[in-house]
């Protein structure tokens, strides 16, 4: 989803993005996304922002294997599991 037209502003949206990061109903993937966030979310245009949102559409147990390497995350879904496992890994 793209805040394209919701007349949310970058600001909103970051903060919005930040929340569901650290929310995500286990704690593992609150620690894993949090420190992604922190990195990286700030320095994200606009098509990586919306990249990330669709990325927390997805289940915490697809993402904890897909970030931990369990299971190899979905072509779309692939850069952004690889990056968000390299900045996690560094905590």
């Amino acid at each position: 989803m793209s805040a394209m037209g919701t007349g949310e502003d970058r600001e909103t949206r970051l903060k919005r993005l930040r929340m569901r990061s650290m929310r995500r109903g286990t704690k593992e993937m609150d620690i894993l996304l949090m420190r992604y966030s922190e990195a990286r979310l700030d320095a994200l245009d606009a098509a990586g922002l919306d990249a990330y949102e669709a990325l927390l559409s997805e289940s915490d147990q697809d993402l904890y294997q897909w970030i931990s390497g369990q299971r190899t995350a979905p072509q779309a879904h692939a850069p952004l599991v690889a990056e968000i496992a390299q900045v996690a890994g560094r905590g």
